[in-house]
């Protein structure tokens, strides 16, 4: 009989625990909202991201200085964005026999007001330009996060 009776109080009280629990977190998420509405409410912003990633080796494993092919897609963004940004990097991946093979790279990348399929045609082309003009087997972009190769 004294278990039914806890078990009988148990469940109001869970109830109202997860009732709280879920009021609690909406309270936050709201205060967080508004906090981010107030400050940020009626700003410019940009959207979009676009990133190219420009390699720092000729023919795939040549190191050469790659400031006038940054120079020239810092360029090329600008005049399609308005304005970009350049980055040094280091990237990596495991060779066919297993090693780590790693190179310099530096990520051009613009925020975009449009982004449209026009832009993308651009940005597209430019790596399949910068892929042949280095002798590489691919140049990455990068669109809102998701990474593409241009082969």
């Amino acid at each position: 009989m004294k278990t039914k009776k806890i078990f009988f109080w148990m469940i109001p009280i869970l109830i109202i625990a997860f009732l709280g629990n879920t009021l609690y977190a909406a309270d936050q998420k709201e205060a967080s909202e508004v906090k981010q509405d107030s400050v940020l409410k009626g700003k410019f912003y940009l959207e979009d991201t676009v990133k190219i990633y420009v390699p720092s080796t000729y023919d795939m494993d040549e190191p050469i200085d790659n400031t006038p092919y940054v120079d020239e897609t810092l360029t090329k963004f600008s005049k399609m964005f308005g304005g970009a940004t350049a980055i040094d990097g280091t990237g990596s991946w495991l060779s066919d026999d297993n090693q780590l093979v790693k190179e310099k790279v530096t990520i051009v990348y613009s925020f975009a007001e449009n982004l449209n399929k026009k832009n993308l045609k651009e940005v597209v082309d430019y790596a399949r330009y910068l892929k042949e003009e280095m002798k590489q087997s691919s140049v990455s972009i990068e669109v809102n996060g998701k990474m593409f190769f241009i082969e």
